[in-house]
């Protein structure tokens, strides 16, 4: 407030985190956000303690940085005709409208500088082999057949997948090149989950590439080209890190898991010697139903109240001490297939992202959510001064 005088007594604050990962992940590729919002969400990641802007680039329903070498990417790829209405369980059409954007390597190198200020890292995640067919669009000779694609205007799991040749490979490395360039963090996220492999069952070309690499499924073929892309990316002093469906085939030497199927596979990668995040659909899947008044804005599905994202612990009582010191920490997920604005981004981040940021910060011995709660009422007079459409606690949900 202006003209308001403010007396701070004077104090000594002992603080630090319990973890070094602590994050969260906005997906701009089912709709495509705006640069000044990324800008200010992740002034909010900031605000909150949080340290890792994940930020998912690349699926079959846009991709969303420019790759000079590759300039179809975006001027195909970037492009959608239509995009679903009503829900993919329920759907009602399509509103034959275009949708699209991008992000120029201007842009992308003011993001990460922006995030750099307020300490935070960004994480670019470029999905790979499955999620690709705003790739294969762009480039048709990327994919398994021979099938003309557009960039894909539904919601779901496609089948449409990229052809493990050694031409598609060094393509995704000319990619991960400027990646690389763009993004001077440790980390790069390969994706790696949901890939279908009817396509590469079915293809005699691929099949005639497993047996000559002497694999002997499609889960080790999946493997190798995520090892490739590890060594690739460990040449240039780099780490991989993608979603726990990595694991399948053998998981690559210096691969981190990224957890979301629950926590097993962060168990199991932990177990074997590797880095861990976890990101369970039980607790950081903020695209869920926060609450169950039917007048809660669209969502994916799911049910995860506030109450629940405090209660998570990332480290499983199944580790040993030991192993828990593979997990680096946890991150939010807000997937957009039903999150088609910011405000509607923010109305389900929070107050639910301010739950994770204390999980991933404090002591678990610390943690009491009636103690949180009681803060988490004052904190929100500061959500509402910074014009967050966040939802209250104590009010209908905003139709």
């Amino acid at each position: 407030q202006k003209g308001v005088e403010w007396t701070v007594p004077s104090v000594h604050v002992e603080d630090q985190p319990r973890f070094r990962w602590r994050g969260a992940m906005l997906d701009v590729c089912r709709h495509f956000m705006p640069k000044e919002f990324v800008l200010s969400f992740v002034d909010l990641l900031a605000l909150h303690k949080l340290n890792t802007f994940h930020w998912h680039l690349t699926d079959d329903q846009g991709w969303r940085i420019e790759i000079k070498k590759y300039p179809r990417l975006t001027e195909v790829g970037a492009w959608r005709k239509q995009t679903r209405l009503g829900h993919e369980r329920n759907p009602r059409g399509f509103d034959k409208k275009p949708h699209g954007g991008f992000y120029t390597q201007r842009d992308i190198r003011e993001v990460v500088e922006y995030a750099r200020q307020r300490h935070i890292t960004v994480v670019p995640e470029i999905e790979m082999p499955g999620h690709a067919q705003a790739a294969i669009a762009a480039y048709p000779w990327l994919g398994v057949t021979a099938e003309p694609l557009e960039v894909w205007s539904r919601w779901g799991i496609n089948a449409n997948i990229f052809n493990p040749s050694e031409k598609t490979i060094l393509f995704m490395q000319d990619v991960l090149t400027e990646v690389i360039e763009l993004f001077p963090g440790t980390f790069i996220h390969v994706g790696g989950d949901e890939a279908i492999k009817d396509q590469w069952k079915a293809s005699p070309q691929v099949q005639e590439r497993l047996m000559e690499l002497n694999l002997k499924d499609e889960h080790e073929l999946q493997s190798y080209f995520i090892r490739r892309m590890d060594t690739f990316l460990a040449a240039k002093g780099r780490r991989l890190i993608g979603w726990d469906e990595i694991l399948e085939g053998g998981l690559a030497p210096g691969a981190t898991v990224m957890s979301w199927r629950g926590v097993k596979g962060g168990i199991t990668a932990a177990k074997s010697g590797h880095d861990v995040v976890m990101a369970p659909t039980t607790h950081t899947y903020l695209d869920y139903y926060q609450s169950q008044d039917p007048g809660e804005l669209p969502s994916i599905g799911g049910f995860l109240p506030l109450e629940t994202v405090y209660q998570f612990e990332p480290v499983p009582e199944d580790l040993t001490a030991e192993e828990g010191k593979r997990v680096l920490g946890a991150q939010a997920q807000l997937w957009t297939e039903y999150l088609p604005t910011p405000g509607h981004v923010e109305y389900m981040a929070f107050p639910r992202l301010t739950a994770l940021s204390e999980v991933t910060w404090s002591p678990k011995e610390r943690k009491n959510y009636a103690d949180y709660l009681t803060r988490l009422n004052i904190h929100e007079q500061r959500l509402q001064h910074l014009k967050v459409n966040f939802r209250p606690m104590k009010t209908p949900p905003k139709k």
